[in-house]
């Protein structure tokens, strides 16, 4: 399943996410990452981070972490090499979409 997906954040900006395949090789790469279930009615994103480092799979602790009550949540990463794009995208993310595992918006 390579086919990318597409969220559009509060702002109305669209950024296109794929799926990772957890036992490939990942880039060490800054990006932004989605955690979110794919369901026929469409994605439901459960949790939106930022990783300086996509290799470190800082990732995993939380993909994990979801799959306790999400059993079919997958990670879905976009590169971003700015730290402020970063945190921009996932703060537009979570405005827009207020996932469970980010806690309450500000």
């Amino acid at each position: 399943m390579n086919r990318q997906i597409e969220f559009a954040g509060k702002s109305g900006a669209r950024y296109r996410y794929t799926p990772l395949e957890e036992d490939r090789f990942v880039p060490p790469a800054g990006a932004n990452y989605v955690i979110a279930e794919l369901t026929p009615e469409g994605p439901s994103v459960v949790y939106a981070g930022e990783t300086d480092n996509l290799a470190n799979q800082a990732w995993r602790a939380a993909l994990e972490e979801a799959r306790k009550t999400y059993a079919a949540a997958r990670v879905l990463t976009r590169l971003n090499v700015t730290r402020a794009v970063r945190e921009a995208e996932r703060a537009d993310l979570v405005e827009q979409y207020h996932p469970p595992m980010n806690g309450a918006p500000n």
